[in-house]
């Protein structure tokens, strides 16, 4: 199961991130592949403000749940089978039926995958505004299917994804309150994971709600 989604300590460095806008190019002071870990009070006063712009957008420059590993299985059937509570069925071209999952966003269970969204928990609209604008379509590919980082992607009911759309934290936060501290810690570490800015009003919010969390450290390895 692909539930690492806790801000866990680890004995990696403690090196720290050198704030920087993204560019087409990995950003100065910035190794991809380099871990590293730091409050997350921290992580989110390192990421970089300022205001965003849709110009441009189309949901199609991020082309998503591709069969990188070419087995069968596309990056959206990957997910479902990783953070599955019960272990769904597979049949031929990676056809999922049965098992059951855990919605966090509402805090409910759903049976067989049709109820179920992958989520980009930082929105693909999201990430064009905060940078990706300015990137490779190799690059955003990247993005759209990570999972080299349980974070990024997340099962969810499509009733709680869709009420969420390509919102931040500004205007929209689960229903599950219980579940607001891990949400917003975890959407520090994804644009800190790939370099993406923030917007003053973003910033207030989670400064916001971090303010009535624990500082827990996280651990991040940088995509760009």
């Amino acid at each position: 199961m692909r539930f690492a989604r806790t801000a866990a300590t680890t004995a990696a460095a403690a090196a720290l991130l050198i704030p920087a806008t993204a560019h087409a190019a990995a950003p100065a002071g910035r190794d991809p592949g380099q871990s590293i870990t730091l409050p997350v009070g921290e992580a989110l006063a390192q990421l970089p403000v300022s205001e965003e712009d849709r110009s441009g957008y189309q949901r199609g420059a991020f082309k998503h749940w591709v069969d990188a590993d070419k087995d069968g299985c596309n990056t959206r059937a990957e997910v479902l089978k990783a953070e599955a509570v019960v272990a769904p069925e597979q049949g031929p071209r990676c056809k999922l039926t049965g098992g059951e999952w855990y919605s966090p966003y509402d805090d409910r269970y759903i049976e067989g995958p049709g109820g179920l969204d992958i989520d980009h928990l930082v929105p693909l609209a999201e990430a064009w505004d905060s940078g990706a604008s300015q990137w490779s379509a190799e690059d955003r590919q990247a993005y759209a299917n990570d999972l080299g980082d349980d974070r990024a992607l997340i099962a969810v009911s499509a009733a709680s994804n869709r009420s969420k759309a390509d919102q931040d934290p500004t205007t929209w936060l689960p229903p599950a309150e219980g579940y607001r501290c891990q949400y917003v810690t975890d959407w520090v570490a994804d644009k800190t994971r790939w370099g993406l800015s923030i917007d003053p009003s973003e910033q207030a919010a989670l400064s916001d709600v971090l303010s009535s969390c624990p500082d827990v450290p996280v651990t991040v390895t940088l995509a760009r």
